[in-house]
């Protein structure tokens, strides 16, 4: 499992990857800049011009290393995937369960706990270091409307409900996310959430990340063997990978958000690297993408104590680990999902 802490980005256009023995060989005009075992990683993310050999698909197909293939600004455009691996039994239960709107209604309210826990942590742990920095009154009336969110989801909920929910304490969070930017504020002001395109500099970050993260997601799913694409929270939509989407709920506060602001607070992303087109979509530079790959897997190789399996773990296996145990709560082996809660 060591090996899916490592996603290979490949952002220099005109790049070319081919099969080389047992490595991934990256050549940019006939040059071989890259070489890197395929046993070392867990997926290949191509950005913009960037082309692979036959060869090296089938190669990665066979040893289980999706590929993906985004715009050279991060819109997901396809995704290269070899033969589905896991037990047929498992997906076919996975197909029943989402049918079944009563048990929906159960997994999606698993997965807005967790990202609604998470949204709260990060408000709480702003108040803990930031606090004369920000709006404090603001950002304690937002954790008290987070707590009585999560107080409301643990009634009986129906789907649409616990969607209400969720959009409820997501209009909360983003309301005074732009307290959490602590430097930089006239580069970096956050008014409210947008995206395709995205409009301003912190949604461009956001978006970016999230796009990361559901591939991490995706990635984690396949490789257990269930289907990305059924999800509970987010129904059935072609070419949508809703369980994926799903999954990805209670990480988007915990990884991507804070590793936005992060980048921001510490200066490690500065206006110059993003710039606004004649539509007003925004778009970051390649210095600025590469930048936040590069904070992206670095994040990922810090570990954190799993508070479900008490057990320390790096936080690029957390998508694996929740993908196991989404498993085994659809085989009926565990009572409910547990999702990640940040503590």
């Amino acid at each position: 499992m060591k090996k899916h802490l490592n996603t290979l980005f490949v952002t220099t256009q005109g790049a070319y990857l081919s099969k080389e023995g047992e490595t991934v060989a990256v050549k940019v005009n006939q040059e071989v800049r890259l070489r890197v075992p395929v046993h070392t990683i867990g997926g290949i993310v191509c950005f913009g011009n960037v082309s692979c050999s036959p060869f090296l698909m089938g190669f990665c197909g066979e040893n289980g290393v999706g590929i993906s293939f985004l715009s050279e600004h991060g819109r997901f455009l396809a995704r290269l995937q070899g033969p589905v691996s896991g037990n047929v039994l498992l997906r076919r239960e996975q197909y029943r369960l989402a049918d079944d709107s009563a048990y929906s209604a159960k997994m999606a309210k698993s997965f807005v706990t967790g990202k609604i826990a998470n949204c709260r942590t990060v408000l709480q742990r702003a108040l803990r270091d930031h606090s004369t920095k920000t709006d404090e009154d603001a950002l304690r009336k937002s954790v008290d409307d987070l707590s009585r969110s999560l107080k409301s989801l643990a009634l009986n909920q129906s789907l649409d409900e616990v969607r209400g929910l969720e959009g409820d304490a997501a209009h909360t969070y983003f309301s005074v996310f732009d307290h959490l930017i602590v430097a930089q504020k006239e580069d970096f002001s956050f008014q409210e959430r947008n995206r395709r395109p995205p409009m301003d500099n912190v949604n461009a970050l956001l978006s970016f990340l999230y796009t990361l993260l559901m591939h991490d997601c995706r990635s984690a799913l396949e490789s257990i063997g269930l289907d990305p694409a059924v999800g509970f929270l987010h129904r059935d939509r072609p070419g949508r990978p809703s369980l994926a989407l799903d999954m990805m709920e209670e990480f988007r506060p915990y990884l991507a958000d804070r590793l936005a602001l992060s980048l921001i607070n510490l200066r490690r992303v500065q206006d110059k690297g993003f710039k606004k087109t004649e539509a007003g979509a925004v778009m970051m530079s390649d210095d600025t993408r590469k930048t936040l790959l590069v904070a992206y897997q670095e994040r990922k190789q810090e570990e954190i104590v799993h508070p479900f399996l008490d057990e320390k773990v790096s936080i690029g296996i957390l998508f694996h680990v929740q993908a196991l145990l989404l498993a085994r709560c659809l085989r009926g082996d565990l009572d409910g999902y547990p999702p990640f809660i940040w503590k």
